[in-house]
């Protein structure tokens, strides 16, 4: 009777346990619906839409600061453009528009046909024919001697700062064409927007005269236009000139704002962090894509009678050159940000990579313990400040990158490597507790 009554008591404490946990499992099972609602709530969403806008908006900060410094900034504009001069394309392009303007307005050929007549109204009908008959080649000898002083001209330093004045004169007056004002050497002629080259048909007609062809000294003042744009875009140019005046600093620190609104909202920022870092890397290469396409249409676009196409390629890529530079190191950044928030985050791999770099600092530290090397008080100081010294250093990386001028892939990989390596010293010269009071306890044994 006694066995009986355990036996139900068992059967009844057996049914409790069973009922309470089935409970327990119906209640984590509820926490974890309640949980994944939670997780699944606004601020994922809207961290995820900041992000991305802040991604979309990346490259368009890099087109207007870049256009910002190409079109309001003479100094910077003239840096950009007078490696133009140095291109063997553009030489010979520009070589080639200065020979033609001063042939056709010399004329020998016609010169040589007019001495011949003028010497048959005279009776020497012998000399007028031996001149008529190499007119041709007189004028073929002419313009050869004129092409090779010009090309010789176009590569002297001279030409270089006299490029470098023009371009700023007229810098200065496509600045004030934006702006809306009247004047200047830039004018709209046969529906585009032209420059004039007399500043160097003037130079090559002093050398000219200077190397005997002295008829040169009897030409007209020549002063003929190089197209830069169509007319047409001249409105839309002010408007957007004027717009960009006023958006050149808005965009980039909107583009910021987005991102690190979006990073903060998010429930792991680590992971915002790096998909943050992989979208403007991912953002910059699609820029880099859309400027290949736009190479190519415009190479497409310039007809050969204005510009041949190798000097076409050398202007677009001396003009875009500075876009490229800043997409770079965008690009690199934001992979340099990412593997830096993988490296510290709790995946198996990450986890594995600081215990393995940890025990192999740590084996440096003690080799050097037991040769008699110790850090000291120092090392035991550093160890304790190990966290600000860490945040030390990446915020004075951070201002490095931030305050270098024109920073470039390699100046971004070279910060990246000498911070690795500052976390690096921090780690091997600070000197844990243990190795501290373990050595003193080393030494008395000795």
């Amino acid at each position: 009777m006694r066995e009986r009554e355990l036996q139900a008591e068992v059967s009844k404490l057996t049914a409790q346990v069973a009922t309470a946990q089935a409970q327990a499992r119906s209640a984590q099972d509820q926490a974890a619906k309640v949980g994944r609602r939670r997780r699944t709530g606004w601020r994922g969403p809207v961290a995820v839409a900041l992000i991305t806008v802040g991604c979309l908006l990346a490259p368009v900060s890099v087109l207007g600061v870049w256009a910002d410094n190409q079109i309001s900034n003479t100094s910077r504009y003239v840096a950009n453009v007078t490696p133009l001069i140095t291109e063997p394309a553009v030489r010979s392009a520009l070589t080639d528009k200065i020979t033609a303007e001063i042939t056709a307005e010399l004329n020998v050929r016609g010169i040589a046909d007019q001495a011949a007549k003028q010497l048959a109204s005279r009776g020497l009908t012998r000399l007028s024919t031996l001149i008529t008959g190499f007119s041709g080649t007189i004028a073929s000898g002419v313009n050869g001697f004129i092409r090779s002083t010009v090309a010789k001209i176009i590569s002297h330093p001279l030409v270089a700062r006299l490029w470098v004045q023009a371009n700023r004169v007229a810098h200065t007056q496509l600045v004030r064409a934006l702006a809306g004002q009247k004047g200047g050497a830039i004018s709209i002629s046969g529906g585009e927007v032209v420059i004039g080259l007399g500043p160097f048909i003037d130079q090559v007609k002093h050398n000219l005269a200077a190397r005997g062809l002295t008829l040169v000294d009897k030409l007209p003042p020549i002063n003929p236009t190089f197209p830069l744009f169509s007319a047409r875009y001249l409105i839309q140019a002010q408007s957007a000139f004027r717009l960009l005046n006023t958006l050149k600093w808005v965009l980039p620190l909107l583009c910021l704002i987005l991102l690190a609104a979006g990073i903060y909202l998010a429930r792991r920022h680590r992971r915002a962090l790096i998909g943050a870092s992989l979208g403007l890397a991912a953002a910059m290469a699609l820029l880099g894509a859309g400027l290949a396409v736009a190479r190519v249409l415009y190479l497409n676009k310039v007809p050969a009678s204005v510009l041949p196409a190798d000097a076409a390629a050398a202007v677009f890529d001396t003009v875009v050159r500075f876009i490229k530079q800043g997409l770079r190191v965008v690009l690199v950044l934001g992979l340099v940000v990412a593997l830096a928030g993988f490296c510290t985050g709790p995946s198996v791999t990450a986890v594995r990579m600081r215990r393995g770099i940890r025990s192999a600092l740590g084996a440096i530290r003690g080799t050097g313990e037991r040769a008699g090397l110790s850090t000291g008080p120092v090392g035991s100081w550093i160890y304790r400040h190990r966290t600000p010294l860490r945040v030390a250093a990446v915020a004075i990386a951070a201002l490095v990158f931030v305050f270098w001028t024109l920073p470039t892939p390699l100046v971004v990989l070279g910060i990246a490597i000498a911070l690795a390596a500052a976390l690096g010293l921090i780690e091997l010269i600070g000197r844990p507790p243990a190795l501290a009071s373990a050595t003193p306890a080393a030494a008395d044994q000795r």
